[in-house]
């Protein structure tokens, strides 16, 4: 038996996370590790980041996007999940490329924390200096 339903996957990755996303056409529901998006990000800035891609490429609402993000912080996971919709959202439509490249979702964000170093208080921060 064939499944008529097509899916499209998007792996997305920023610090520590990591974001495997899973996209079909649908209705417009969002799951984030079996949750509502409203419940599992509840800051305004992780939501909208996170859906930033389907404003962008003008498939909001009309996609159903199911994701399994694990690892980092939520800042992190909402820019892995942001990634993994934006790579999804090519192989559905490939020429929504260049606005999403424009648009910077492509790209993936190298920074990463910096180690904490020995006899220091963390990366940068050195012990207070005494003259006396």
């Amino acid at each position: 038996m064939l499944d008529s339903v097509v899916n499209y996957w998007g792996t997305g990755r920023r610090k520590n996370a990591v974001a495997r996303v899973l996209l079909r056409v649908g209705s417009g529901r969002v799951t984030i590790n079996n949750r509502e998006v409203d419940d599992y990000l509840p800051r305004y800035f992780w939501k909208t980041q996170a859906m930033e891609p389907l404003k962008v490429a003008g498939v909001e609402g009309s996609v159903d996007i199911l994701v399994n993000a694990h690892g980092g912080g939520l800042t992190g996971q909402s820019g892995a999940i942001r990634m993994g919709i934006a790579r999804a959202i090519l192989k559905l439509n490939p020429d929504a490329r260049p606005v999403l490249k424009r648009a910077g979702m492509l790209r993936r964000d190298s920074r990463m924390v910096e180690r904490k170093k020995f006899g220091q208080k963390g990366a940068r921060g050195k012990r207070q200096f005494s003259k006396r």
